[in-house]
């Protein structure tokens, strides 16, 4: 699995896979899905075990240790290539970067993220 996967994961739960295919149901019976409510991330990383030693609002390696990920430079690296950043060099305006791009992308995955760490 990716590291982006392990961290979303991590903060929205894993999908629980049906083992069987539900019945066939004529459509007109179907009542459309409701769409789920967005995952509130900081209320979700907050309230994780050790998260009050930890500055994971900010730091990459902080919120890779608080969902328990190996914050090694080779794994975020790694990371910043699935997210799209092959130029990744550790410093730490790329950690900044790649904190700002994993938010990005919890939000665009369905994450609830506070519109000032997006930018």
């Amino acid at each position: 699995m990716s590291f982006f996967g392990k961290i979303k994961d991590a903060i929205f739960g894993k999908k629980a896979e049906a083992a069987t295919p539900p019945p066939a149901i004529p459509m007109a019976e179907v009542a459309p899905a409701a769409a789920p409510e967005p995952v509130d991330v900081f209320a979700v990383l907050g309230s994780m075990a050790g998260a009050s030693g930890l500055n994971w609002q900010s730091s990459i390696v902080d919120l890779m240790k608080l969902v328990g990920i190996d914050s090694s430079y080779e794994n975020r690296k790694e990371l910043a290539i699935e997210l799209g950043d092959s130029s990744y060099s550790g410093s730490a305006e790329d950690n900044i970067a790649l904190h700002k791009a994993v938010l990005k992308a919890l939000a665009e995955n369905g994450g609830k993220v506070p519109a000032g760490l997006l930018d």
